[in-house]
């Protein structure tokens, strides 16, 4: 495939789908995963079965999206809350001289276009996350969150958590 980058030790699970323009390297994506254009996803972040990663977001090493999760466009995430080019003898920092801190997606969450994810945060299974926001903290099971900082806007309604397939269609609804 012409214009995309997926190096040898990238663990693709059957039938995922992958647009141009995307970079992976040792990491591995499970089955039925779609991953849009200008994407990036480091080593040793894991995406799960059935997920739809949209165009230009940067997964970074140490994030695990599990299951049936949806990423919005330009989603960034972060794996180190304190960030030095350098180190304090002055020269360029290398992966010796920080520690990854991690960030787990649960199951069937939803994180809207532009939304920054800070590292050491674990977003609750079926989350949503509006668009644009900024996620500093955890969140809990079906919390719905904006903002910057993200705030706990609503939870999910109990009849909300069933699937289109298994049960009657949400009417949450999320703009990205």
């Amino acid at each position: 495939m012409n214009y995309v980058c997926v190096s040898d030790d990238v663990q693709l699970g059957k039938n995922v789908k992958l647009s141009k323009f995307i970079n992976l390297y040792g990491c591995s994506i499970g089955e039925n995963t779609k991953i849009g254009a200008f994407v990036e996803i480091q080593k040793n972040a894991k995406i799960g079965k059935n997920c739809k990663i949209s165009s230009h977001t940067f997964i970074c090493e140490g994030v695990t999206i599990e299951d049936n999760v949806f990423i919005g466009h330009d989603v960034t995430f972060i794996n180190d809350t304190y960030p030095r080019a350098a180190n304090p003898e002055g020269t360029l920092q290398t992966e010796k001289d920080w520690k990854v801190e991690p960030t787990v997606v649960k199951n069937g969450a939803s994180i809207g276009s532009g939304a920054t994810i800070l590292a050491n945060i674990i977003i609750g299974e079926k989350a949503i996350i509006g668009a644009g926001s900024v996620v500093t903290k955890d969140l809990p099971v079906g919390a719905i969150v904006a903002g910057n900082p993200a705030k706990i806007i609503r939870k999910i309604r109990e009849e909300e958590h069933e699937s289109p397939v298994s049960g009657p269609q949400s009417t949450v609804r999320i703009h990205t």
